[in-house]
């Protein structure tokens, strides 16, 4: 017996099988996408191969791992405590209701959660980018208390994603007012490209503010907004399809600047 043991790990939808020693130290791990076996003791060769033997599928390299990109360096100098790439779709949200869900019965649905629901659900199609070469971060904290709802990295360029709740509403867009069904209009444009004015200066690119409507059943724009893209939903793993404009290594060197929360701490 080799004392190995394997050890399933899911992180962004992929999977990594890690070979463990029986004191919980890893000494390897298998990266099915990449079809490559990655060693850190060269001298547990066999005993690693003979252990995941029955998960691995196909030609699999075999060797130590790749030498990071100064990117990847970036990342894993990051204390846990200032990494905002684990965030969830709608964080800030859900911690609210965790610390105060508020009363059990109520007569109007908490709007909190209708919030939530939105950016849970802009959050997930972004996140579907991220085979294609995009990065999204969800509730990047502002000074003052505001945040950045989606933040999109790819090689079409950088998109701050404002998000709101629309299901079963018409919304009329007059820059920069937005009205959603019967409510009062509100210069809701003037916070989607001020947010993106501030991610711009803290990570000194070009950010591109998106207003995304969630569930309307009608939007009517009556002149294009100013700077502004306005999508639903079902539009916003559109933004794959544009391109031309970073580098997978600008892509990276912004992912890792922007997912560090001390970026954002004087914008």
């Amino acid at each position: 017996m080799s004392g190995l043991r394997v050890v399933p790990t899911w992180r962004h939808g992929q999977e990594r099988l890690y070979v463990c020693l029986t004191d919980g130290r890893n000494i390897a791990w298998y990266d099915r996408e990449a079809a490559r076996v990655n060693l850190l003791s060269e001298d547990r060769r066999e005993d690693v191969l003979d252990v995941l033997g029955p998960f691995l599928t196909g030609s699999v390299a075999v060797g130590p791992p790749p030498v990071p990109t100064p990117a990847e360096l970036a990342r894993l100098s990051l204390h846990p405590d200032d990494d905002l790439a684990p965030n969830r779709p709608g964080e800030a949200l859900q911690v609210d209701l965790d610390r105060d869900p508020g009363p059990a019965h109520r007569l109007r649905p908490d709007p909190r959660r209708r919030a939530l629901a939105a950016e849970q659900t802009v959050g997930d199609a972004l996140d579907r980018l991220d085979g294609a070469g995009w990065h999204a971060l969800h509730s990047v904290p502002l000074p003052g208390g505001d945040r950045i709802h989606h933040l999109a990295i790819g090689p079409g360029g950088l998109f701050a994603v404002h998000t709101v709740y629309a299901r079963k509403q018409r919304v009329a867009v007059a820059d920069p007012m937005v009205t959603l069904g019967r409510r009062e209009p509100a210069p809701l444009l003037r916070r989607v490209r001020a947010d993106a004015d501030r991610a711009s200066y803290a990570l000194t690119a070009e950010v591109h503010p998106v207003l995304a409507l969630v569930g309307p059943t009608d939007v009517s724009v009556t002149a294009p907004p100013r700077a502004v893209r306005v999508l639903t939903d079902t539009e916003v793993e559109g933004l794959a399809r544009t391109g031309g404009v970073l580098k997978p290594a600008d892509v990276e060197a912004l992912h890792a600047m922007a997912r560090d929360r001390n970026t954002w701490v004087r914008v």
